[in-house]
């Protein structure tokens, strides 16, 4: 790889500045002198050779645009030359042949993970509090309010040290001195009462109820997906009583995930209960002495084919289809050969790569659900005036990704290159052992979501441009594509790819430490930035469209 530029596949008619290039700058690729016309920043694409008037644009050997004026030889790409242009797909044409990585090295590792009764295994040991309608979203807040600090999870956080100091000085008369009162971020925590639960996550949203029903049935989908998530230990719920989202469809969606449930679980319905203070009292005694009974659960050694990964990108740049997604495929392969789940969401993203993902397909049954999610989707965007084209956000388009078929191209590589075993609707749960495509919005925080709803116990989520976003239940990875983003943004970063881009290391070795890193988090041994920012990001899809 030149540290200057860079053609991802032979069949490509574009290349990659990996670098900020200036007009006048001559650059050489394969013996083909190039003249750069205009400035290109880094991550931005320009024209091996002039393409002409409504020529296809090509790259990682897939369609991505055409050209909607002549763009010269050195030229930028940008949305005034290039409009979206993505492939057709159709049934299943070939049958894949896969060469599983290497996984000597990887057989006798194991992490230290919370073993359930029905098999799975978390990476961490969560209790649970969600209302099935956004009316008892005041409840789930009291109930918070009323467990975190007694029990030793709250985190007051610096900034609440800060503006303590400050009403100090104030009351003091000192107000002159706020302006040179620095922020403290080592605040000291209590000890938690329950050394074996990782934490009590209160979860509210705005569904339920006064929606589609289609949507009150997939919220309570999703609750039952975060029940039977392996990192919860036990769940307690609240109901109003007269919404959509009625306690008997989640029990009959808990029955088609898990008809056995072995975990404490306690629902509630106020107005079958009595007084507010009769139920918050009965919620409330309910769930401490479930997580007294969770808290004797402790860690213990399983095989990483334990592990059900999610694998999400968010806030992506022109480097994240080059250095953290094809690193974070690398680690589906190495999941997928050892035995474990991978799952690839956000079918928006997937926009012009769907006959790879069919060819992909172990079975045409499974290939024609892709094909019918992926078509319904996109009808249902285009319903509403919108499309799979209007994909790419301004921050994506400021850092090269200018089509959504280009930004597709790249968000794939997360998926590595084995096997497609299974295709998921929205909050269903993953079963299959290997390559799982989960329908999901490109929405971060909506497929974040869907991932853990849909049994992920880590998610890795790849960026160019930084995103805060975290889940409550499933530890939350961040890798960053670029260096520059990992330096500036190191509080919600993990892990930095950056070094692919500049020659100092190979995909393989940069999965591999993901690997390292996942089992380290698996185990307990590490908190992700996002666990440690608290960030317990849950918006569920309204089906409706979302893009």
């Amino acid at each position: 790889m030149s540290h200057k530029i860079l053609k991802i596949h032979p069949d490509d008619n574009v290349l990659v500045a990996l670098t900020d290039l200036k007009k006048g700058e001559r650059v050489v690729y394969n013996g083909n002198e190039i003249l750069i016309t205009e400035d290109i920043q880094a991550k931005h694409k320009f024209a091996q050779y002039t393409i002409p008037l409504e020529k296809e644009i090509t790259m990682y050997g897939t369609l991505v645009g055409k050209a909607t004026t002549p763009i010269e030889k050195g030229a930028v790409l940008t949305t005034q030359n290039v409009s979206h242009l993505a492939n057709s797909f159709t049934k299943k044409e070939t049958t894949l042949t896969w060469e599983a990585p290497d996984i000597s090295k990887l057989k006798d590792k194991n992490f230290l993970g919370y073993h359930r009764k029905d098999g799975q295994v978390g990476t961490a040991n969560y209790w649970i509090v969600i209302p099935l309608v956004f009316c008892e979203n005041r409840n789930i807040e009291v109930m918070k309010q009323a467990f975190l600090e007694e029990l030793g999870f709250a985190k007051s956080g610096p900034y609440k040290n800060y503006v303590r100091q400050m009403v100090t000085l104030y009351q003091a008369g000192k107000e002159s001195d706020i302006k040179n009162l620095d922020l403290t971020t080592e605040i000291s925590q209590p000890e938690p009462l329950f050394k074996n639960v990782d934490g009590i996550k209160f979860l509210t949203h705005q569904g339920g109820c006064g929606g589609t029903r289609e949507d009150s049935d997939m919220l309570c989908a999703l609750i039952a997906g975060y029940i039977n998530n392996p990192n919860v230990a036990g769940a307690t719920i609240l109901s109003l009583g007269c919404q959509n989202a009625q306690i008997s469809i989640l029990k009959e969606k808990l029955h088609d995930i898990n008809p056995k449930l072995q975990k404490p679980l306690y629902i509630l319905e106020q107005q079958q209960e009595g007084t507010e203070q009769q139920m918050l009292t009965k919620a409330i005694q309910q769930t401490f002495l479930g997580l007294t009974e969770v808290n004797t659960i402790k860690r213990a050694s399983a095989p990483l084919s334990k592990l059900t990964i999610g694998l999400e990108c968010g806030g992506s740049d022109g480097f994240s289809g080059i250095s953290a997604n094809p690193a974070v495929g690398r680690v589906s392969d190495l999941i997928v050969a050892l035995g474990g789940k991978t799952m690839l969401a956000e079918f928006p993203e997937l926009c012009g790569v769907e006959q790879e993902l069919i060819n992909r397909c172990t079975h045409q049954e499974i290939a024609n659900k892709f094909i019918q999610l992926m078509r319904s989707y996109a009808a249902s965007a285009e319903a509403v005036g919108s499309g799979f084209d209007m994909n790419p956000s301004p921050g994506n388009i400021r850092d090269g990704l200018i089509t959504d078929a280009m930004k597709s191209a790249g968000a794939a590589k997360k998926g590595g290159s084995s096997p497609v075993v299974d295709v998921l609707d929205y909050a269903e749960y993953a079963k299959k052992k290997g390559v799982n495509l989960l329908c999901t919005p490109g929405n971060d925080v909506e497929s974040t979501t869907a991932l853990a709803g849909s049994g992920a116990n880590i998610i890795l989520f790849t960026t160019g441009l930084g995103t805060p976003t975290g889940n409550p239940i499933a530890p939350v990875i961040k890798i960053s594509s670029n260096t520059p983003l990992a330096k500036k943004m190191p509080d919600i970063i993990d892990l930095d790819t950056g070094g692919i881009i500049t020659g100092k290391k190979t995909i393989k070795q940069m999965g591999e430490e993901i690997l390292e890193f996942v089992i380290q988090v698996a185990s307990g041994k590490l908190k992700t930035k996002a666990q440690q920012l608290n960030q317990d990001d849950f918006i569920p899809w309204k089906r409706g469209i979302s893009l």
